[in-house]
């Protein structure tokens, strides 16, 4: 895997990308799911396009779509109360938008960086910040390559976005870079839907959560600590729909069940056998699940905050290891079906408690980049040759395949050793000439 080349700025850069008409000057506020420290980070993404539409273009349909997204021209700060709670000052200061070239072709990028490495963050101006906080929602940058197609990388705050929301908003950025008329889908900003209620009534069990003053005394094996005092290496695996089909036949006895359950249980497997954990052992299984129609009332069309909550699931390592996934299908269908109205209304509740956070140290992560029509996205040039995240780190993601939107891309990084058992692993279910006629997994 070779470096790619440096990106080349010509004049200022970045540039401030403001709305192109007046947009409200207020306070946002930020729910309990969009402001706890789990999501405190920038979804990045990276778009490669056969076509690039002219520059000004993109910046004028970027100026206009922020008028309707006006939020995202704004800045996040801390609350001047005690609650330390997150608002955003939508006060039009705009998006940061870089433009540079990089002397390489689409297909060179393609064969250079068939994953994500250290070498891609060229591709996204980095924003000098005091703290996370401190940089602006959303950073995009737009790089030329030598022949004429482009990379789109960008950065949204998770804090304002889940992934439906993102891609809610990409897709109105693109509609407006070729056409002037309305949106068809229309945001919807307030986020007091999701209001706690007063006094806050934790209904439910919420094993996905520890208090952070808990974790200093325990003596308890912690995987995530352990995975990120090493180097990291990415991994990407390619599940087409035949293997998909395969996977869900090595379900003994018989079970129906939808992909992700398939796929989400059969990674979990896979990353308890890799890391070669004690068999007494009780791990985790995080994933998120979409839950704006699980409320009552449904979540309003156009709401692009955090409308997912993290379901758990949870084994004993030795009943993952026996090389039969119906367990943790079982599980993972079992964790999506607590995901009701009651239980939702009960997180919120619970993350009042500000001593709360997301358990990762005995866990495995999976977030679901596809079915969300990321893949889809078409600023008047086609739709991407490659869509993907712009960095990979030990939680776990589901892409979508750009031109097959039936696979699915299993994308994770964990030290060098343990990348090699998990890959082996994942595609252990094949026999050989499974292997021999399919050649999804070669990366």
């Amino acid at each position: 895997m070779q470096e790619l080349p440096d990106c080349l700025y010509e004049g200022k850069q970045p540039t401030l990308i403001t709305p192109s008409s007046p947009t409200p000057n207020h306070p946002l506020y930020l729910s309990n799911l969009d402001d706890h420290h789990f999501l405190r980070f920038s979804i990045k993404y990276l778009y490669l396009f056969q076509k690039s539409p002219s520059s000004q273009t993109f910046k004028d349909s970027l100026s206009r779509v922020l008028v309707d997204y006006y939020p995202l021209a704004g800045r996040i700060k801390v609350s001047d109360d005690d609650s330390a709670k997150l608002k955003v000052e939508c006060n039009g200061e705009g998006a940061v938008f870089a433009e540079a070239y990089m002397d390489i072709t689409c297909q060179e990028f393609l064969e250079l960086s068939p994953k994500p490495n250290k070498s891609w963050r060229k591709l996204l101006f980095k924003v000098q910040a005091a703290s996370f906080l401190d940089i602006p929602p959303l950073v995009i940058q737009v790089t030329h390559l030598r022949c004429g197609a482009m990379i789109l990388c960008t950065a949204i705050n998770h804090c304002l976005c889940d992934g439906i929301g993102t891609s809610q908003f990409l897709h109105a950025w693109a509609h407006a870079n070729t056409t002037d008329a309305p949106l068809l889908i229309q945001p919807f900003h307030s986020r007091h839907m999701l209001d706690p209620r007063d006094p806050p009534r934790v209904t439910h069990s919420h094993p996905g959560f520890t208090r952070t003053t808990i974790d200093k005394t325990s003596s308890s094996f912690n995987i995530c600590k352990y995975l990120q005092s090493q180097p990291l290496f990415p991994t990407t695996l390619t599940f087409t729909q035949p293997l998909i089909l395969r996977l869900k036949k090595t379900c003994a006895p018989s079970l129906k069940c939808t992909t992700f359950e398939a796929l989400a249980a059969h990674t979990w497997c896979s990353w308890a056998r890799s890391l070669d954990l004690p068999l007494t052992m009780n791990v985790k299984l995080l994933f998120s699940v979409n839950m704006r129609k699980k409320l009552t009332p449904e979540l309003v069309q156009g709401y692009y905050g955090n409308g997912f909550v993290l379901a758990c699931a949870e084994s004993k390592v030795q009943d993952l290891v026996n090389g039969n996934i119906y367990h943790a299908v079982k599980l993972v269908q079992d964790a999506k079906a607590r995901i009701t109205d009651a239980y939702v209304r009960s997180t919120i509740d619970l993350l009042e408690d500000k001593t709360l956070k997301t358990d990762v140290s005995c866990s495995l992560v999976i977030s679901q980049w596809a079915k969300l029509g990321l893949e889809e996205l078409d600023f008047g040039g086609g739709k991407p040759m490659y869509m993907g995240s712009l960095t990979s780190d030990i939680y776990c993601l589901f892409l979508p395949v750009a031109g097959n939107c039936d696979a699915i891309r299993v994308q994770v990084s964990l030290p060098e050793d343990v990348v090699k058992r998990l890959e082996y692993y994942m595609v252990k279910f094949l026999d050989a000439k499974d292997k021999e006629e399919d050649h999804s997994f070669a990366q």
